[in-house]
């Protein structure tokens, strides 16, 4: 197979890849994508064909994965037509990059064949994506590892995010697709005395992973407590405009006053206005509210705390005493503009409302209201793993505060909300999502959706939560097991490498 016909090829395979996650769920399918990569890289005559296979497969990956940045850009954030797909496709070239980087090592061929299938490749890949997710602040978006959560709760590889967190999930999808690579590869190759290491290794984590399905790391505590998750579903191109906003304050109270659920959630800058200028008499007919319910309400409101000092918070109002979670991650050219100079044009080509915002504190206190100690977490907050667990185990209760009207009809929100799941999964806790247009939904411990709401439409969420104490071993260490293993790879690789050196 002649290398232009590998790279059609690979980018085919990166295309496909975003039928793997949310909403499409074909989780099994990221294994063989994976294996087929390692299968076609290992075959190339050196590390730089490989590399430009990870990188073909990486555009495939990312544009058909992440289009919805041009919605934001494009629709919502007022950049022309042009300038955003552009803009899209540059930011889709940089990330493909990181899978480029994981592959070169599959045609570094004085590296035994075995060293870097099935040791070093799976571990790069894992070590990108981690690389990826915080590197010029982060954009862990489609990381493998979120495929093995569906909505009715882990797959066998997914039952490691406990453990391990996402991107140790990530490893085991690469190392599962190495394992396929290995077989037919052996297979092929008529090697079939190393025909059962693959297999062998592929039966080990999957078997693995189904006992550990079966371990409870966290206890339930206490009652369960009623909860409503109102929905507003107001359009983000009339959102932020003066004239609407008495009919977007109108219309949360209306929702939040017809609830009579302990707990009731509002989501990201549900108020679009600042909180000093909102009347009071407002927070006092939503406190009484909630007081009269025996509980609480959280809500998401732009928050002036002085000159220069503006938060994306989350306020609480009823019968505990009010209480405010600042946004700490915040997203750039979203909540906040970075100044890179280099990046000056993005920031003069896009129209974003309420787009310079305060950092809160790193570590923050979980809300007591409602009998509850819920960590709030932003929009985009939940999608890194080892901020949540900032939080835990005090916490007995995770939620999430998001307004994803910004990527449109677009898959976004849905892998938005698997994120949440994963977030669940490796805390052993609850995710509540409180959205604008979606996906709002209750997601019990074990990462399984147990309510949502359709999409796109005006409605209040109701259902039932149970607290959890303790602590998976994921909250404990975060994502340093994951560090240790692949690193451990790394070095046997490369130690590898040297020894046959000199010979």
């Amino acid at each position: 197979m002649r290398a232009p016909h590998h790279g059609i090829l690979g980018f085919v395979l990166g295309a496909l890849a975003f039928l793997c996650f949310a909403p499409h769920g074909l989780y099994a399918l990221m294994v063989v994508l994976l294996g087929a990569i390692a299968y076609l890289g290992a075959r190339t005559a050196n590390w730089l064909r490989a590399a430009a296979l990870g990188y073909v497969f990486g555009l495939g990956y990312f544009l058909f994965g992440v289009s919805w940045v041009y919605i934001s850009m494009h629709e919502f954030g007022g950049m022309a037509m042009p300038v955003a797909a552009f803009a899209t496709l540059l930011f889709c070239a940089y990330l493909a990059l990181f899978p480029a980087m994981a592959c070169a090592i599959l045609g570094a061929r004085r590296i035994p064949a075995a060293v870097r299938i099935l040791v070093m490749f799976p571990a790069f890949w894992a070590l990108s994506e981690w690389l990826r997710g915080w590197f010029f602040t982060g954009f862990p978006w489609l990381a493998t590892g979120y495929t093995q959560i569906t909505q009715s709760g882990a797959t066998p590889l997914g039952q490691y995010a406990p453990l391990l967190g996402v991107y140790g999930v990530s490893w085991l999808c690469a190392l599962s697709g190495a394992a396929i690579a290995w077989i037919v590869s052996t297979f092929m190759d008529k090697r079939m005395a190393q025909f059962g290491v693959g297999a062998a290794l592929l039966a080990i984590i999957v078997a693995t992973g189904a006992v550990l399905g079966q371990v409870r790391w966290t206890q339930a505590v206490g009652a369960p407590t009623s909860v409503a998750l109102v929905q507003g579903n107001i359009e983000q191109s009339m959102k932020w405009r003066p004239e609407v906003a008495r009919s977007t304050l109108d219309t949360y109270l209306g929702l939040a006053l017809s609830s009579k659920q302990s707990l009731i959630l509002l989501p990201e800058t549900a108020l679009p206005m600042f909180n000093v200028d909102i009347p009071p008499e407002y927070f006092r007919l939503l406190g009484e509210h909630a007081k009269s319910n025996g509980g609480d309400i959280l809500l998401g409101v732009p928050e002036y705390a002085g000159p220069q000092r503006y938060y994306n918070s989350v306020m609480s109002f009823g019968t505990a005493p009010t209480q405010i979670y600042r946004k700490h991650h915040l997203v750039p050219f979203g909540d906040y503009f970075p100044k890179w100079p280099v990046l000056a044009w993005i920031m003069g080509a896009l129209q974003i409302p309420m787009s310079d915002f305060s950092r809160g504190e790193a570590i923050q206190q979980p809300l007591a209201v409602a009998g509850q100690r819920v960590a709030a977490n932003i929009c985009y907050e939940d999608v890194f793993g080892e901020e949540i667990i900032r939080q835990l185990p005090a916490a007995t209760l995770l939620a999430n505060f998001t307004n994803d009207a910004w990527w449109g009809k677009s898959n976004a929100s849905e892998q938005h909300g698997q994120m949440s799941q994963m977030r669940a999964k490796e805390a052993g806790r609850y995710m509540l999502r409180a959205t604008n247009t979606g996906v709002s939904a209750i997601i019990g411990e074990d990462g399984a959706v147990l309510a949502s709401a359709a999409q796109f439409t005006q409605t209040t969420l109701v259902g039932s939560v149970q607290g959890f104490t303790g602590a998976t071993p994921f909250s404990r260490w975060g994502n340093a097991a994951f560090l240790v293993l692949t690193g451990i790879a790394v070095i046997l690789g490369l130690s590898t490498m040297a020894s046959q050196s000199r010979r």
